[in-house]
């Protein structure tokens, strides 16, 4: 199989393409950073909390979360201002006269749309992630986000509850132990024991906490006896280890999490009986290899919308480009919500925006007069 020649007509659609999609990408990339996030910024530093090295660095951390969904919303723009101009300047129509097909014309724009495809992936697997370890650096790892979590025998019933009210990588602050008895009423479960212990940290193999008080309970429900201990462990090996997976990522959003992490995390999830949160991130992991697909597909629709006659209006084009954008971003958290409720399968709501896209190109492409 001998490679496709590269054309002067491939080098020059390309290169518009490309110069207007990067253009589409600044534009977005300003009008998203500069409302909010910059005049937080800039507070921030007049108050002191950032130096101008930090307030810097911030900014440039936000950026990878940006491009993420500036890449389809860019090429979605480049493609259809660079095609509508090319249709006013009747540049479409010698193409056509030449022989050139639908296919043959978009073909160094699909070229074009798999880099930029490869680039959003790239971004949401590698530098959002990369990014948002940094700013946690900057930060300092806070997180105040209280964490519990229940070990439970084979028949479900919950053995004991450890709950970390703030942690700073493995050193923990003002954790409360909860030991259930074998005693199960017909709405809770009996407690044997409160342990309160001001400081702890975590092992490979344990949770080592300091400094603990204990509340031993009756069958009554009533304190019996009230003790002090210097040091005590809870949870073992695997549970050890999984608690804390599951407290460090607590407080993490999807995005700031790599593939790799993120499909160890899923299994963990599942493991741990947590269905809702295992269907919310298989659905978010899922969209991590269709959202950069959406590249193509927004690709393809530019074009379609930018094959135009020399005297229609280009407001017409633009406005359902802009329309569906908004549309699919929009309904992107309505989606992510049928799959943590188990409405639809995650699988299913992760599909569905592509399928739509490729419809409605479907669509497009039989009522356009190509």
């Amino acid at each position: 199989m001998r490679m496709p020649k590269v054309t002067i007509y491939d080098k020059y659609i390309f290169t518009q393409v490309l110069l207007a999609t990067c253009v589409a990408i600044l534009l977005f990339t300003i009008v998203w950073i500069a409302p909010e996030m910059l005049l937080n910024t800039i507070k921030k530093t007049l108050a002191g909390e950032f130096g101008v090295k930090t307030a810097i660095l911030v900014l440039f951390y936000e950026l990878p979360k940006i491009l993420g969904k500036a890449f389809p919303v860019g090429l979605l723009l480049g493609t259809l201002f660079t095609f509508d101009k090319l249709s006013k300047d009747s540049e479409l129509t010698i193409f056509r006269a030449v022989g050139l097909s639908f296919s043959r014309i978009v073909a160094p724009v699909f070229v074009l749309s798999i880099i930029i495809t490869y680039l959003c992936y790239f971004t949401g697997d590698k530098l959002i992630p990369y990014a948002a370890y940094k700013m946690d650096r900057i930060k300092g790892y806070a997180q105040s986000t209280q964490f519990i979590y229940t070990q439970k025998d084979n028949s479900g019933h919950p053995t004991q509850a450890v709950v970390v009210s703030k942690s700073r990588i493995k050193n923990l602050y003002n954790v409360i132990v909860l030991d259930f008895s074998s005693e199960v009423y017909s709405d809770v479960h009996q407690l044997s024991n409160i342990y309160y212990a001001k400081t702890g940290h975590v092992e490979d193999d344990k949770w080592v906490l300091n400094d603990i008080v204990k509340y031993k309970i009756s069958a009554d429900g009533i304190f019996t006896d009230i003790g002090k201990y210097k040091q005590m462990s809870v949870l073992d090996a695997e549970s050890a280890k999984n608690a804390y997976t599951l407290m460090a990522y607590s407080t993490k959003k999807e995005r700031e999490i790599n593939n790799r992490d993120l499909k160890n995390y899923i299994k963990l999830l599942k493991k741990e009986g947590m269905d809702e949160e295992y269907r919310y991130m298989l659905n978010k992991y899922l969209q991590r290899f269709f959202h950069p697909f959406v590249c193509i597909l927004l690709a393809i629709m530019g074009c379609l919308l930018g094959f135009s006659k020399p005297r229609e209006q280009r407001l017409v084009g633009f406005t359902i480009a802009i329309g569906c954008i908004f549309v699919y971003y929009i309904t992107l958290p309505f989606f992510d919500l049928l799959a943590e409720k188990g409405v639809l399968p995650p699988l299913v709501t992760a599909l569905f925006p592509p399928v739509a896209f490729l419809s409605a190109i479907i669509a497009f492409y039989k009522t356009k007069d190509l």
